[in-house]
């Protein structure tokens, strides 16, 4: 009986409740906020980096040990692979058909994000703490 139920449903109200656990309305704002967070830390960046143009490396690692860049740096290395992650994440859902395939493509986004990004924190700390 389930099942006739089902086929007598109109399109949109079948399309309507499908989505992952209905969060894309989450998914949505957090997009935005990575993408708003990472304006002032990537203008921060492109400054900073600027200003250290042709410095030795000395002086690079000096000013990536100081607090407030080492946290930013962070901060922009977080945004950065988060974002990326979420955009990419919409674009296999929406172009990646078989199912397989997109679980899978899913599964490499998410770890390759937090593998890259856990990397970048680590040299970041490495550096800011004179490992």
């Amino acid at each position: 009986m389930a099942g006739s139920t089902q086929s007598r449903r109109s399109v949109l109200s079948r399309v309507r409740y499908l989505g992952s656990a209905h969060d894309g309305t989450h998914h949505f704002w957090i997009q935005r906020l990575t993408a708003i967070a990472l304006v002032p830390l990537t203008v921060w960046f492109v400054i900073s980096i600027i200003m250290l143009a042709g410095a030795p490396y000395e002086d690079m690692t000096a000013w990536l040990s100081q607090p407030v860049p080492a946290i930013l740096m962070v901060l922009l290395i977080a945004a950065t692979f988060h974002h990326a992650q979420l955009g990419l994440q919409v674009v296999i859902e929406d172009y990646v058909h078989q199912q397989g395939l997109r679980v899978a493509g899913l599964v490499l986004v998410k770890l390759g994000a937090v593998a890259l990004g856990f990397a970048a924190v680590f040299a970041v700390l490495k550096i800011a703490f004179g490992g």
